[in-house]
């Protein structure tokens, strides 16, 4: 069986990633699984370039191919914040928590209507001689309170279009299916049926 290397340390990528893709014929392994203590500067200007530098790196570390995304929360009336930087928008020692208390104190003043924001996710595949991206996203607005049990990073902020509950009180099958990772993942499922 082909496998490939989930580029994250991220356990809840993991998790979501490995749901998604279920249905291959492809072991997914992830970093922790094989003992690998690899952490990779997200120092690119985009999201795609963060995706490719995260499954480069791992694939030359290891010959297995890999497969990295790199996800941000773009809030349109703060010019696209926290966007690339979504993961440390609170400083070094971010948590879930810490960014999403900066990014509802920096809409306090913003009225519900225009809080319009968009996940995209940038999802890059690396083996031998072979290299490719793809992306997803999911619009939906900014609430002014944290809702919600289930998922991680904004998703107790974020509210799709469409639905009442958040990312987070959504179940995860139900989040999978219009999150902008389980598109961008969607995506990727026929890029490796073609590939392998």
């Amino acid at each position: 069986m082909k496998q490939i290397l989930l580029a994250t340390n991220n356990l809840h990528k993991v998790e979501e990633i490995k749901s998604i893709l279920s249905g291959l014929q492809i072991e997914l392994l992830s970093l922790k699984e094989l003992e690998l203590d690899i952490e990779v500067e997200e120092d690119g200007k985009t999201l795609e370039e963060n995706a490719l530098k995260k499954a480069r790196e791992i694939f030359r570390a290891t010959n297995i191919p890999s497969l990295a995304d790199d996800t941000g929360l773009e809030v349109f009336a703060l010019n696209g914040e926290p966007g690339v930087f979504s993961a440390r928008y609170s400083g070094t020692k971010a948590t879930y928590k810490s960014n999403c208390e900066k990014l509802l104190h920096n809409l306090k003043n913003v009225s519900e209507e225009i809080r319009k924001a968009q996940f995209r996710c940038v999802i890059a595949f690396v083996d031998k001689d072979f290299e490719t991206t793809v992306e997803g996203n999911c619009v939906g607005k900014i609430i002014s309170e944290m809702r919600g049990k289930n998922g991680f990073g904004y998703d107790s902020v974020f509210l799709p279009d469409g639905f009442t509950e958040t990312f987070a009180e959504l179940s995860s099958e139900e989040k999978n299916i219009i999150s902008h990772r389980g598109k961008a993942l969607e995506k990727m499922k026929g890029v490796l049926k073609q590939h392998f």
